[in-house]
C-alpha cells in the first residue's frame, strides 16, 4: 500500500502520540488487535509495544541515537513525528513518510526545559527481520533552497498532504505534548509542565 486509508492512518497518529507507535496497527505487530475490545486503547497499545518491537520504535530509536547525539544534549531526548503514509509490502524495506521531529530537555524541579532539537522531515526505510526491526536508511528533506524540490521528490503524491501537515502548529503542539505525557508516565518522571525558551510552561495532560 501507498498510503493507509483513513482508519489505519488514525491508528498511527494514535500511536505517535503515545510514543510507542503503532503497535495496535501494522508494521510487526498484531498481538494488540486480539485484546479484549473492552480495554482501554492505550492501555492494549502500552502493554502491546511493552512486548514487542515494532518499526515505529525503530524510528524512535534511529530519531534519539542518531539525530538526536548531534545536538547540544540534555536529561532526555523525547522524538515526536506526525505520519504522512507507510508503506509496508516489502520487510526488508518498509517505506515511512513523515515529519520527524527531535527534542532535548533538562528537568528541572517538575518541568522539562527544552534544551535543543528539530525538524527532520523525510523517508524512513525500515528492515524487518523477525521480531526485529531497524532503521536501514534515511532520505532527509533538504534545507533552504532545496527544501521545497527535495520535498515534492521524496514524498511525490504525498506531498499536498506532508505540506498540511506542516502548516498545522496546533496539531503539532498536541501531538507533542501528548507525546510527552506518554513519555513521563511510561518513565514515572515527576514532571507536570514543558516548556521552550522564551515561551511559558505548558502543563501536562
Amino acid at each position: 500500500m501507498n498510503q493507509p486509508d483513513t482508519m489505519k492512518k488514525i491508528l498511527y497518529e494514535l500511536a505517535a502520540v503515545l510514543l510507542i507507535a503503532a503497535a495496535a496497527t501494522g508494521c510487526g505487530n498484531r498481538k494488540a488487535a486480539k485484546q479484549d475490545a473492552t480495554e482501554p486503547a492505550a492501555q492494549s497499545v502500552a502493554e502491546a509495544a511493552a512486548e514487542t518491537e515494532t518499526c515505529f520504535t525503530a524510528i524512535d530509536k534511529y530519531l534519539t541515537d542518531s539525530i538526536g547525539r548531534h545536538y547540544a544534549s540534555g536529561d532526555f531526548c523525547i522524538p515526536f513525528h506526525n505520519y504522512i503514509a507507510v508503506d509496508e509490502s516489502n520487510p526488508d524495506d518498509i517505506k515511512v513518510w513523515g515529519d520527524f521531529w527531535v527534542d532535548n530537555y533538562t528537568q528541572s524541579g517538575d518541568t522539562l526545559k527544552t534544551v535543543s532539537g528539530g525538524n527532520h522531515p523525510g523517508l524512513m526505510h525500515v528492515r524487518q527481520t523477525g521480531e526485529h526491526f531497524e532503521v536501514t536508511a534515511f532520505d532527509p528533506v533538504l534545507d533552504g533552497s532545496e527544501f521545497l524540490p527535495s520535498a515534492r521528490r521524496i514524498f511525490g503524491e504525498k506531498y499536498d498532504d506532508f505540506a498540511k501537515a506542516q502548516a498545522d502548529d496546533k496539531k503539532r503542539e498536541q501531538i507533542r505534548g501528548e507525546v510527552i505525557s506518554a513519555y513521563v508516565k511510561q518513565k514515572k518522571l515527576p514532571v507536570r509542565f514543558y516548556q521552550d525558551y522564551g515561551w511559558p510552561a505548558v502543563v501536562l495532560k
